[in-house]
């Protein structure tokens, strides 16, 4: 029950999350270390408000330290290898041995086309790119814009559609010299198809209605910079003034060095534990391939989105199976998949879709008509979330609690 270490790789929601949750159920005398090269904390989720100058950088970041319990060791290193076997991580500083260990390093991104802003080239996918975007927008005088997703998967599947709509309404809200054109073009059959059809339907009548462009089937093929054009592997073509990129993804390099890398490079892990092929390795949020019911086609079966919301979840999931583990008590606890999201349309209105995502013969997931409340539920969890661990935190997250028992929706803080 004692001297045991559990180490943490990774300093994003899930590794956050696991952290605290380990913090507080393990009895002291064990040792739990948090490894993260960046000591700065920015939250995802409220890059799109950045992009459309909601929220300033500062507003959105934190000091990792104030995110995680103090009895939680940091390490600001970078795992450069994992010994599975021998249960060793290798920093660029250290060399650290552990019993158990949670793999949430999240995924990275193929920076190909994000430093091409001087050919109208941005993403709203990183803390920076966010910034540049908005910078753009505030100047746009018109024109075409163009929302494109390079490949799957991606994490927030709701995100582009997102990007979209607040672009939209943003520069709908300003005079502009040309006219205004925003479209979207991804390789998905329809809008988040890991969410079943019924929510797909109903974002497409969202975007209709606010006059959005909708491409499906569209792969990125190329972009021609000079003339800022778009080639896509059909054969089509569009032209752009301006193009928001959802970057392709990438396991992060150590995982592909490593024995936990599966054939598509990410991690797979069981759907209900979150346990690798090695015992006593779990992996949470981005990093991890989990299948689901359902497929693109027959031989691409669909996997678990890679969002914020699940690696909460798992995070906290995998935190009790430890500590069972660790107690010697057999665990019930496990992995359920129910996920939701608050899905930005503009206007401070926002849809709120929830359901099973392991649910047969596809995900069962709805979108609760759109309204302000939605909206502000998101905002008070941005808050919440950038809250230092304390009383502060304490209060909010009653509010959340309170808020989400009133309206019946299942949030595990």
């Amino acid at each position: 029950m004692h001297n045991i270490r559990v180490v943490i790789l990774g300093g994003g929601i899930g590794g956050i999350v696991t952290a605290n949750h380990l913090a507080k159920v393990l009895p002291s005398g064990n040792e739990i270390i948090l490894i993260e090269k960046n000591e700065t904390h920015s939250f995802a989720a409220s890059y799109l408000w950045l992009m459309v100058n909601r929220r300033r950088p500062e507003q959105i970041t934190a000091g990792l330290r104030n995110l995680v319990d103090k009895r939680v060791a940091i390490l600001y290193e970078e795992a450069k290898e994992i010994d599975a076997e021998n249960k060793i991580v290798t920093t660029d500083k250290s060399k650290i041995n552990f019993d158990y260990m949670v793999v949430a390093l999240g995924a990275e991104l193929d920076r190909t086309h994000l430093n091409k802003q001087q050919f109208g080239i941005h993403t709203f996918f990183t803390l920076d790119g966010a910034a540049k975007l908005g910078r753009a927008l505030e100047t746009f005088d018109g024109g075409s814009v163009s929302v494109v997703v390079c490949s799957l998967p991606y994490k927030c599947p709701g995100a582009p559609y997102e990007g979209a709509m607040l672009t939209a309404d943003y520069l709908k809200k300003r005079e502009l010299r040309k006219p205004l054109s925003v479209n979207l073009y991804t390789p998905e059959p329809q809008p988040l198809p890991v969410a079943g059809p019924e929510l797909g339907n109903s974002v497409k009548e969202i975007l209709h209605a606010k006059g959005i462009g909708f491409y499906p089937q569209h792969q990125l093929q190329s972009i021609n910079y000079d003339e800022r054009k778009i080639e896509f592997a059909s054969g089509n073509s569009a032209s752009y003034d301006l193009l928001a990129l959802v970057p392709s993804h990438k396991p992060p390099q150590v995982i592909l060095k490593s024995t936990l890398a599966d054939e598509s490079g990410w991690v797979s892990v069981d759907k209900y534990t979150l346990e690798s092929k090695y015992p006593d390795i779990f992996a949470v949020g981005d990093v991890t391939s989990i299948t689901i019911p359902g497929s693109w086609s027959p031989d691409k079966p669909m996997k678990l989105p890679k969002a914020g919301v699940f690696a909460h979840s798992q995070a906290i999931s995998v935190s009790e199976i430890i500590f069972s583990r660790i107690s010697g008590n057999p665990s019930r606890n496990s992995f359920c998949a129910d996920g939701f999201c608050m899905l930005e349309a503009g206007e401070d209105i926002a849809g709120f879709a929830y359901g099973d995502f392991y649910a047969s013969p596809h995900p069962d997931v709805k979108l609760k008509r759109l309204g302000k409340i939605w909206h502000w539920g998101k905002v008070l969890f941005e808050k919440w979330w950038l809250a230092p661990v304390g009383f502060w935190k304490n209060v909010l997250r009653s509010l959340l609690k309170l808020g989400s028992s009133v309206l019946r929706i299942p949030v595990d803080l």
